[in-house]
This record gives structure tokens, sequence and C-alpha cells, in this order.
């Protein structure tokens, strides 16, 4: 899917960490299976989850799981392709009504200047950040949501694929995986714990701290937390299948991997 490949192209570009890891794995022969890529906008019904996944829906995707954070005030749904090659794509969404009256003014001032062009763009979610927007404007949001203040940062744009520990040859369980990869100076989202999700539940989850990264804000660069890396191991349920959704609790706290530190 030509979508999915522009995704990864920019993700990889902007996230240091995915040439590194993908070097050390196939130094071992490994072969990367991505098992999910996650997206995130606001919960405005001119960007909202469905208008995201309006490319993904064409391309064959459907709906599948709905989720709720409540602390976070974030809704997210999950979509699955047919094509068991595709990665599933989660996308979440800030519940705005749920923010301040702050907030939400200084997210419609975000939006409201786009050109029709652009929030209807096929593909919104490869857009990445189309307004100017000031560090200081970032830190007001971040006082009151992490997650907004990253949207304001990058805009629409990948905030994490996720390697299938599944197809790995070597280091399937991810114990072994993370101590390889700590053993090499990467640091891991340790909210709730290194490894969120059990295999009862059918899915285990880690991932890494999101790198900062120059952004260029109308008062000045600033280094900010980007993007990270995920590493999922899937298990099989009672009917012999492996799990395809995933663990309100596990994504709550995963969430926090781009937080600012």
């Amino acid at each position: 899917m030509k979508l999915l490949d522009q995704l990864w192209r920019e993700y990889a570009a902007m996230n240091p960490q995915v040439a590194a890891i993908h070097g050390l794995l196939a130094a071992e022969g490994e072969t990367i299976v991505n098992d999910h890529v996650a997206l995130r906008t606001f919960g405005d019904p001119r960007v909202n989850i469905e208008v995201i996944a309006r490319p993904f829906v064409a391309a064959g995707y459907a709906a599948a799981g709905a989720y709720r954070f409540a602390e976070k005030r974030l809704i997210a749904r999950h979509f699955v392709h047919e094509d068991p090659a595709l990665p599933l794509v989660f996308i979440s969404e800030l519940v705005l009504e749920q923010c301040s009256p702050g907030l939400r003014a200084r997210v419609d001032a975000l939006l409201a200047p786009l050109a029709a062009s652009t929030l209807a763009a096929e593909a919104l979610a490869a857009v990445g950040r189309p307004w100017q927007v000031s560090f200081v404007e970032v830190e007001a949001l971040r006082a009151e949501s992490e997650y907004a203040a990253w949207l304001a940062c990058f805009g629409w744009r990948v905030n994490h694929f996720t390697v299938l520990t599944n197809a790995l040859k070597r280091r399937q369980a991810l114990p072994e995986l993370l101590a390889f990869l700590e053993g090499h100076g990467f640091e891991f989202n340790h909210a709730g714990g290194a490894i969120k999700g059990a295999p009862a539940l059918g899915l285990e989850q880690a991932s890494t701290l999101a790198s900062a990264v120059p952004v260029a804000f109308s008062d000045g660069v600033r280094a900010v937390p980007g993007c990270y890396y995920e590493f999922a191991r899937r298990y099989a349920g009672a009917d012999g299948r492996l799990f395809r959704g995933f663990i309100e609790g596990s994504a709550d706290r995963l969430f926090e991997s781009t937080h600012q530190r």
C-alpha cells in the first residue's frame, strides 16, 4: 500500500532508532515484519478518526476494536485488512469535549486557518504539520495534555511502527529482545513495567522512549520527543488464532513513550 510505504519512509527518516535497531537485527539474520502502525489526531469532525482512516478503508481496511482511555481523554479504533501481510492500523484521537476551553481554543486556532484542500487531502495521515506554532503554545498545551502537545509539534504523521517479534528467529521473547537492545544503549518506556500485557491476554508489548528531535517553532528550534519504536508478541487464543486486537491498559501507558522528559 503506497500510503503505508510513505508513512514508513517518513517515520524512519525522523526516528534515528529505526536504522540502528534494524542494523542490529539484520546482523543476526532477521527480517522485520510490521505488526501495526499508530496515528494520532484531534477529535474534531474535520480531522477525527474517521477522516484519518478514509484512505485505509478505501484500500480494504475495516474498523475493528474500539478503545477508551479516560484519564488521557482519548478514544481509539483499530483497523484490519484481510491481507495478513498488511499491518494493523491503530488511530487515536483527543476527545476535545472533555478538555478545557483554553485547550479547545488553541486546537481550533491550529485547525481554522487550514485550507479546505489540506483538510480534504486523500492521505491526511501523511500531511505532517501544516501550521505554524510557537514552543510557548506547545508548552501551554502540554500543561494539560502531552498528546495535544505532540500533535501540535508534529501534526499528522506516524508516532510508531511495531516489530512483530513472532516473526523473529532468535529473540521472539520480549525480555530477551529488550535486554539485547538495552545492551546497545536503547532506553525503554518503563511506565507500568517495561513489558505491558501478558500471554494470557494475547499480547505483550514494549517500546523505546522517543528520541528527541529538533523541531522548528515560530520562536526558535527546540528538541522534543518525536517517534518511538514498539515491539509486540502475539499469542494464540483458545481457537488457535493469534490475538489481533489491543489491550487498553497497555496502550494507555505506551502513549507515554512520547512524553517530555
